[in-house]
């Protein structure tokens, strides 16, 4: 039974002309000024190059608009989307060369992974579910000791050169 299995798995991984294929996760990144149907239209236009060489495309995630860290090409937002791809290594490489070439897409990613995420991404999860502020164990609260900033005797910049200057 694990012997028709697993001949099943290695039938299911070789294409008619011989190319085995692979799994990958693909994201990129969009011009901020583009509506999110001509976004769309972007993906069916790489589903339709990945399925044309052999390739699924599984789940795709739309993470939407997002602030980038620094400028690309004069851009401080991009749209942002995740693909599932099940294709042989031409077929993302095809893909990727005709995202180098649009103009509508500033960046991409594609990392080959050994099986897809089942659920979600983390991008899509809310905050509270991925545990990113969770507890601050023994560091204790943020606030300092010294209470709100307002109660604080303010220092300025006469009092400091009047310290350095006693030293």
């Amino acid at each position: 039974m694990v012997v028709g299995a697993l001949r099943r798995v290695l039938a299911d991984a070789k294409l008619k002309k011989g190319k085995t294929v692979a799994l990958y996760e693909h994201v990129f990144l969009a011009r901020q000024d583009l509506s999110s149907q001509q976004v769309d239209a972007l993906v069916e236009q790489y589903k339709g190059v990945i399925e044309e060489n052999g390739g699924k495309i599984g789940r795709v995630e739309n993470w939407g608009l997002k602030s980038l860290a620094y400028r690309v090409k004069k851009n401080r937002k991009a749209y942002f989307t995740l693909m599932d791809i099940d294709a042989p290594a031409a077929a993302v490489k095809e893909m990727e060369r005709q995202m180098g070439l649009s103009e509508d897409v500033l960046r991409f990613m594609t990392v080959r992974v050994e099986q897809h995420e089942e659920g979600v991404s983390a991008m899509m999860q809310r905050r509270d579910d991925r545990g990113d502020r969770g507890d601050r164990g023994d560091r204790g609260p943020r606030r300092d000791d010294r209470g709100p900033r307002e109660d604080r005797p303010r220092r300025d910049r006469d009092d400091r050169r009047a310290e350095q200057g006693a030293e």
